[in-house]
């Protein structure tokens, strides 16, 4: 018979032969770095495989989306078993996923959604995303988090294990999702805004967008989801409309000249089954973009701490509106206007949708994401870009110009030369 200590340390061999790793404790709480791309938090999460070795993944945080999505490559590695009525499919989760070593449980999850293939292409969790799963509401609620934007951090802890610092406000969770409403005002009137940093943009209903812009002319305003806006390349998006708030109270927070859309009105879920019924919309990293976001959810506590003061130029853009198809392409669906005229050349030899990004500055487009292509697409106003398209077979270049968008003309953005060139 062997000795104890003999039995462990062939225990640990074989464990280390199959490459599962036993920690010897795992962490309270940590910090990761994060990636902003596309305004969308990622991070690298782990996951563990049936044969006890691991995976490493690039993991969204959505605290704004109460529901677990892993791509159908995902769930092949874990071996899990699809079921799919058409439109999704669904199947059952891992049981964790580990962050820097610290397991996160999945527990609270009974299913994960799963995109189904398009065209024999299995889809991402979301079009032009490298993500291939999110930690949802339902789980990070169990947690403290603390999303540190300025410096690109990420940190997780159990209950009390964060220290927040910054100013903080009482913030409604919802029970059954771990959605967030924070009370706001705008111009005077009180609301409640939901905290969604699984969004990239700020959103607010149709009626309160109605009511902010028949009673401010002089707020700059256009149409075309252009930008961070530029979310997943709906059909729609070339027609929502977009506004710059003059201020907005959120929490303990006086926010200014606050870019907002006007929230689709056949999305879901709807804002009343977010956790409020008097939610009149969601601000979305975009509007965050300068603070550290300690939330508290144990003592339904936000904490806002400003790490920096500068404003971000962040519609200086090319005004084209895309869509990441599920084999890595992007087609152009729309051309936002700038001042009464189409921002970028339109017609057979500029523009039409349908057509296809190929590449900007003759840097290649398929296979990016979608923030990849928009810091393509960004620039000071007046810049030129070349788009390489491509329409029928056939590749030709379209020279367009950076817009200032949703402000003041700049001087640069008068001088408005439009050129194309069959190749």
């Amino acid at each position: 018979m062997r000795c104890p200590s003999t039995l462990l340390a062939l225990a640990l061999l074989a464990s280390a032969a199959s490459g599962q790793n036993i920690p010897k404790s795992s962490p309270r709480s940590l910090t990761v770095p994060l990636t902003l791309d596309h305004n969308h938090i990622v991070i690298d999460v782990d996951l563990l495989l049936p044969d006890g070795s691991t995976t490493r993944l690039r993991g969204w945080v959505d605290n704004g989306n109460p529901d677990l999505w892993m791509s159908q490559r995902v769930a092949g590695m874990i071996g899990a078993t699809l079921t799919c009525d058409g439109h999704t499919c669904s199947a059952k989760p891992p049981r964790e996923m580990m962050i820097g070593g610290m397991p996160i449980t999945l527990s609270d999850i009974k299913a994960a959604n799963i995109p189904p293939k398009s065209d024999g292409v299995a889809a991402e969790i979301a079009p032009g995303m490298s993500a291939e799963i999110n930690l949802p509401s339902t789980v990070l609620r169990n947690y403290d988090v603390l999303i540190n934007l300025p410096d690109h951090e990420f940190s997780i802890g159990q209950p009390g294990t964060l220290k927040f610092n910054g100013v903080k406000t009482k913030m409604q969770v919802s029970p059954d999702t771990g959605l967030i409403q924070i009370p706001s005002k705008i111009e005077n009137k009180n609301y409640s805004l939901g905290l969604d940093l699984g969004s990239s943009f700020s959103f607010l209903s149709g009626e309160l967008f109605d009511k902010l812009e028949s009673s401010h002319a002089e707020w700059p305003r256009m149409t075309g989801a252009v930008g961070p806006v530029n979310s997943w390349g709906t059909a729609d998006e070339p027609k929502w409309r977009l506004m710059r708030l003059d201020r907005l109270q959120y929490g303990p927070l006086f926010l200014t000249n606050i870019a907002v859309a006007e929230f689709p009105k056949d999305a879901a879920p709807p804002f009343e089954n977010r956790g409020a019924p008097s939610s009149a919309g969601l601000l979305g990293t975009s509007a965050l973009i300068n603070y550290r976001v300690g939330i508290d959810y144990a003592h339904s506590t936000v904490y806002f701490d400003i790490g920096r003061t500068f404003n971000f130029p962040d519609f200086d853009v090319v005004g084209v509106i895309l869509r990441p198809e599920a084999d890595g392409r992007f087609t152009i669906i729309g051309v936002a206007d700038f001042e009464g005229e189409p921002s970028v050349a339109v017609g057979p030899d500029g523009i039409q949708p349908g057509d296809h990004l190929l590449a900007v500055d003759n840097i290649p487009v398929p296979g990016s994401t979608m923030g990849q292509v928009w810091s393509q697409l960004v620039g000071s106003p007046g810049q030129e870009r070349q788009l390489t398209i491509e329409r029928a077979g056939k590749q030709f270049t379209v020279i367009a110009r950076v817009r200032h968008f949703l402000g003041e003309a700049t001087a640069d953005d008068e001088s408005r030369g439009k050129k194309s060139k069959k190749k």
